[in-house]
């Protein structure tokens, strides 16, 4: 077998073995509930040290692609409008909204027809200023001109460039991988010079780091576990065909069953109330996390006791539109949310000042907006990933804005920072379990998956659980608690977001402390300690 297909198929991975922890049928007991425990944001201890203190319910508004309100862990814990008579087919409250009983789909139209899969925000842009400049001769006028052909080059080349790139991992799953999968098994049993083998057999098998039969060890030891599997591969394929024929296509426009002007704000009589939509895994993992049922024995526990979850969907399976998202930021905050999660981004925000007044709104009325820092491994100072915690435009940072990282439970291990985290010293707050997350998937099912989308809820969790015990603390002082008391990581060397560079290669280390503005990671029980001291003090 040829050493660089090998390592070819190796890098990619990264995207299956993501798709088998969702598969897994039983959890991991080591990963059950361990971001609320002492590995991750200590939520229990938390809750010991209130013991039998009164609470008071907390809105939390779930910006994403929908919540499937039925879930057995989740029917209980859904906003009501309470001001609204469901199926009357009359906007009761006068929001704007017909019989929006649970929340809004901005991803809709009144016939009940959802949009889902959705081109990137680049290539968008890309295919609007294709058609202006692509094969025509167009005589550059004034420097708005001049800047917007700049950006048509810079857009032409970066999707043409993952097209092919998309393509070719397309090839690797649909033809290579599969090949890999059906030799392997045979030419580590001529290796080892038996017809079966197990997992101690591949640990005892001596082999040199950074070689083939390293390489091929590796990938028996993944087909072995489950990890590079059949429904792997179909899963990949199933990812890479959406990439070329959806995500990257100029000419898909998967926005047009809704009816609007994305680009008009003031076009704001669209969408329905179907609040969960076509695909609601995403959203519904991130409300699980938010404020799944505690102590009932059944799938994993949310961080928020006393909770209320309003589902928004304006995240689609692609990038989201910046109107959707600025209208959802004002509906949340109009329907009574005290903490908005924002489990998404993306590289280009064309609407971007529209979306930052909505920001703006939500944080004149004092709820908090919590956001993911993204999943590029890349430091958010020098690629944006929107929406930002701080825009060219804008002076200083919101009072109630927090961007989240995301943490494991391999602190030991000198990896306590996800290997896909964005990150940087000061725009990202500080860090959050986002690594083997167990929680609630539609269908009253639950599964492990990763990303600063999970890191990002269990701070709204966290904030939405002091919030509740300890009501008179605006959104702003819980916000600042959370930060003072975040365990700090000064001094410890851990690999770099995307620095480990596999078999062989020293990764790139880096002190926890320079990846966030608070060099550390939540610690609910010293926030609850240090709100109950400042309780004490304002007597």
């Amino acid at each position: 077998m040829n050493k660089t297909i090998i390592k070819l198929s190796l890098s990619l991975f990264a995207f299956g073995i993501t798709n088998l922890i969702c598969a897994q049928e039983d959890v991991d007991k080591k990963i059950l509930n361990w971001y609320n425990g002492s590995a991750g944001m200590k939520t229990e201890k938390a809750y010991k040290k209130l013991k039998k203190r009164e609470s008071s319910p907390v809105i939390v508004a779930i910006i994403d692609s929908g919540v499937d309100i039925e879930h057995e862990d989740l029917k209980d814990k859904i906003w009501v409008n309470k001001d609204e008579i469901p199926g009357n087919g009359i906007d009761d409250d006068k929001n704007g909204y017909i019989d929006d009983v649970h929340g809004w789909n901005f991803l809709g139209n009144a016939k009940g027809e959802n949009a889902n899969d959705i081109r990137l925000e680049k290539t968008r842009l890309y295919a609007a200023l294709k058609e202006k400049f692509d094969g025509k001769d167009v005589t550059i006028t004034n420097e708005d001109e001049a800047a917007e052909f700049v950006l048509y080059q810079k857009l032409k080349e970066e999707v043409e460039e993952e097209i092919a790139k998309a393509q070719g991992n397309l090839h690797y799953y649909k033809v290579m991988l599969p090949n890999l999968i059906k030799n392997v098994p045979q030419m580590v049993s001529k290796e080892l010079g038996v017809e079966e083998y197990t997992m101690k057999d591949l640990k005892k098998w001596n082999v040199e780091e950074g070689t083939q039969q390293a390489q091929i060890r590796m990938m028996a030891m993944l087909i072995l576990d489950g990890s590079l599997s059949e429904e792997g591969l179909k899963d990949g394929v199933k990812h890479f065909e959406t990439k070329v024929n959806v995500h990257l296509n100029p000419d898909f426009d998967g926005r047009s069953i809704v009816g609007d002007n994305p680009n008009d704000f003031s076009d704001t009589s669209y969408g329905n109330n179907d609040v969960e939509g076509p695909d609601a895994f995403h959203g519904t993992h991130v409300a699980g996390i938010v404020g799944a049922a505690r102590g009932n024995d059944i799938g994993a526990d949310g961080v928020a006791d006393n909770v209320v979850l309003m589902s928004i969907r304006a995240v689609p399976n692609g990038d989201e539109f910046d109107k959707d998202i600025a209208l959802a930021v004002r509906y949340a905050v109009d329907n009574g949310a005290q903490v908005i999660n924002m489990s998404f981004g993306k590289g280009y925000s064309p609407n971007a000042k529209e979306v930052f007044e909505a920001f703006k709104y939500a944080d004149s009325k004092g709820v908090l907006l919590v956001h993911a820092a993204g999943n590029d491994h890349k430091d958010i100072g020098k690629e944006s990933n929107f929406p930002s915690p701080i825009y060219d435009f804008q002076d200083e940072k919101l009072d109630n804005w927090l961007e989240i990282g995301a943490s494991t439970r391999y602190i030991k291990k000198d990896e306590l920072a996800a290997s896909f985290s964005n990150y940087n010293s000061e725009l990202v707050d500080v860090f959050a379990p986002g690594l083997e997350i167990y929680n609630s998937v539609p269908q009253s099912d639950y599964q492990a998956i990763q990303g600063t989308s999970m890191a990002c809820p269990m701070v709204s969790g966290a904030a939405a659980m002091l919030k509740s015990y300890f009501p008179k603390m605006t959104m702003t002082e819980i916000k600042n608690v959370l930060l003072e008391t975040a365990t700090v990581h000064l001094g410890e060397s851990h690999i770099k977001p995307g620095g480990n560079h596999g078999p062989g290669v020293e990764p790139d280390m880096v002190d926890f402390s320079t990846l966030s503005a608070t060099g550390g990671t939540i610690n609910l029980l010293e926030a609850v300690k240090r709100c109950l001291e400042l309780e004490e003090v304002s007597k």
